[in-house]
């Protein structure tokens, strides 16, 4: 056995190890963060005297079914795959104000014998957001701290049916150096939390910053460590949120919840496509609605295009809830292989409703959009059109064409529009058209 002492500079903030002292980490860029550490190391050339896991075959190991923990909120559940899980750690990220610590809230509220622990507000500040929205939480139990291991003791104590941490970077442990919400901190909190969930049994949701790229603030690690992770979205201005899960370990990740945000906080939408189009106005030129896929859930949202003559001498482009540079390439197609002249024409573009149109299907409703605003050209207020276009302008398929056709029919749709595909369904209530390419989308409509 040979002993030797190893000096090493550290940063306290992300754990970055140096052979010799420097002004700025290279990880994570913080000033005056790199301290000496002298790490005691013991080479063992000795073999591994450790005694070997037990292991059991899986034929032998019976099944449990597991008893999910139902809230009142059933767009939440839906997102769970049925419910909280005991024992589980889940993970909520969000913007700034979308409305994070609200739907926190709400949960605590629903769910009887909740802790609710904040690091954030004070007692008397999270009794306030509670009477503002109207909830009756008797046996709600509050507190405010931000050490790690008093949480755990005071969750051993109480022994809640859920817990819950606002926020994950505001607290801190003990044994790791470095200031709440550094790398080492967060990942030291997580790991101490996930340990207390799966020895007591009991289920935690710990809220999490994020950054200005829309993730979560802190290492990677984070996500690995929890159970599920979800993502509150939406535009501040807007009322409608989606919650949406990333990661899930006891259910799908591919579910949605649309919630609506009032007075009394984040409410469900029972019909998110029939909300979605309630404020629909008139029949004009330049309206689409198209039938977008969330996870396996259909939504009806309006697109609407404005083109119109140029002021400056080169044209604008603007998108809102769909991608700038996929608009580019749309508005090259029309012009190359529709005969849309656009090169003098501003095109602004909206998908109403806060909503991202990211999937590929809005292609074709983007298209149609366009040319209606051009040519000033009414389609009618009950077509639906989906379907990817390509470079060549040649319209593609879209997967679960029937689930979507199946929507906008209970929507009162009469008419939809999408690759020749489509002429296989044979439903009894709305006229499908198939279409090989956006010349004759165009020339049809």
């Amino acid at each position: 056995m040979v002993d030797k002492n190893n000096t090493i500079f550290v940063c306290t903030n992300c754990g970055a190890q140096y052979s010799k002292w420097i002004g700025r980490c290279l990880e994570c860029g913080k000033w005056g963060t790199i301290e000496q550490n002298t790490k005691h190391i013991e080479q063992n050339t000795k073999e591994n005297t450790c005694a070997p896991a037990k292991t059991v075959k899986l034929s032998e190991i019976k099944g449990e079914n597991v008893r999910r923990q139902q809230t009142d909120l059933a767009e939440f559940d839906r997102v769970l795959g049925g419910g909280i899980v005991p024992g589980s750690l889940i993970l909520l990220g969000g913007e700034p104000g979308i409305g994070k610590s609200t739907l926190a809230i709400q949960l605590a509220a629903i769910i009887p014998n909740t802790l609710y622990i904040s690091g954030e507000e004070s007692v008397g500040q999270i009794k306030l957001r509670t009477d503002r929205l109207r909830l009756s939480a008797v046996g709600l139990q509050l507190a405010n701290e931000t050490n790690v291991g008093i949480i755990r003791a005071t969750v051993d104590q109480t022994k809640p049916t859920l817990a819950i941490i606002d926020s994950i970077q505001t607290i801190y442990s003990d044994d790791v150096q470095g200031e709440p919400g550094s790398i080492n901190q967060i990942k030291s909190c997580a790991t101490r939390l996930m340990e207390t969930a799966k020895s007591t049994d009991i289920a935690m949701i710990i809220v999490g910053h994020v950054t200005k790229d829309g993730e979560v603030a802190g290492p990677k690690t984070l996500e690995h460590l929890v159970d599920t992770v979800l993502y509150l979205e939406g535009e501040r201005y807007h009322q409608y949120r989606i919650l949406r899960t990333v990661k899930n370990r006891f259910g799908p990740t591919d579910e949605v919840g649309i919630f609506e945000m009032k007075e009394n906080g984040l409410q469900e939408v029972k019909n998110p496509s029939a909300s979605f189009l309630s404020e629909r106005g008139e029949n004009m030129p330049g309206s689409v609605v198209t039938c977008l896929l969330e996870g396996t859930r259909p939504l009806l949202v309006e697109i609407q295009a404005l083109v119109n003559k140029t002021s400056f001498g080169y044209p604008v482009r603007k998108a809102s809830g769909f991608d700038l540079n996929r608009l580019h390439v749309l508005t090259a197609v029309l012009q190359k292989r529709a005969g849309l002249n656009l090169a003098q024409y501003d095109i602004h573009l909206n998908v109403v409703g806060g909503i991202t149109a990211d999937e590929p299907a809005a292609d074709l409703a983007v298209c149609l959009a366009i040319a209606s605003a051009y040519k000033d050209k009414k389609l009618g207020a009950d077509l639906a059109v989906f379907g990817e276009v390509g470079l060549g302008g040649e319209v593609r398929g879209v997967t679960q064409v029937e689930k979507r056709v199946r929507e906008c029919e209970k929507l009162g749709m009469k008419r939809v529009i999408a690759n020749e595909s489509i002429k296989t369904l044979k439903p009894e209530n709305i006229k499908v058209i198939g279409v090989k390419n956006i010349q004759e989308l165009i020339r049809q409509t």
